[in-house]
């Protein structure tokens, strides 16, 4: 999930940033992951608020580029109250014994200001190989990363309500990184 995200940041750095090798951080008050959790008879949306992300650039060969993406868990939210409080324990997220979600960058794929980043997302003390597919968005003083994908909470071994909730869980990431 995180990897496209990589590959679609590292071809809009190497548009936008006129030095080689640079290395871009997240400003995370404009940076979220969101997710929306399904169930037969409706759906929750959540997310965390504590998310940081380093881009490192190689502008002549973008897919040599890299993204770390760290996720503090105990910023995790929802749009409600005892279902945050759930989230957090063990059935779920287990903030207390897992404080971050991490993702690392293994190969960047990009073509235009569209591509893919593949990488290692490590939660729950579990780590499984994503394929994230990624945007680009430019202005005058931001680089914009959006990804929209879905995972499979039970290959992180989520099986919490499994049969009553759905196991794929939608996923999107903005993150933001300051041109200058």
């Amino acid at each position: 999930m995180l990897r496209m995200f990589a590959s679609a940041l590292c071809l809009l750095v190497v548009m936008a940033v006129p030095s080689m090798g640079q290395t871009l951080k997240s400003d995370k008050e404009k940076s979220k992951v969101d997710f929306t959790g399904k169930k037969p008879d409706g759906k929750h949306v959540g997310g965390f608020k504590d998310v940081t992300a380093v881009a490192k650039v190689d502008l002549e060969a973008p897919e040599k580029g890299s993204l770390t993406i760290e996720i503090k868990t105990d910023s995790l939210w929802s749009d409600d109250e005892k279902l945050t409080g759930h989230l957090k324990n063990p059935d779920f997220f287990d903030v207390k014994k897992y404080p971050a979600i991490k993702f690392e960058s293994t190969k960047i794929n990009m073509n235009g200001e569209t591509g893919e980043i593949i990488g290692k997302l490590t939660m729950l003390d579990k780590t499984v190989e994503v394929k994230v597919p990624v945007k680009g968005e430019l202005s005058d003083d931001l680089l914009i990363v959006i990804a929209d994908f879905k995972i499979d909470r039970t290959k992180w071994g989520m099986n919490y309500g499994k049969g009553k909730i759905n196991d794929e869980v939608e996923i999107k990431v903005e993150l933001a990184f300051p041109r200058s």
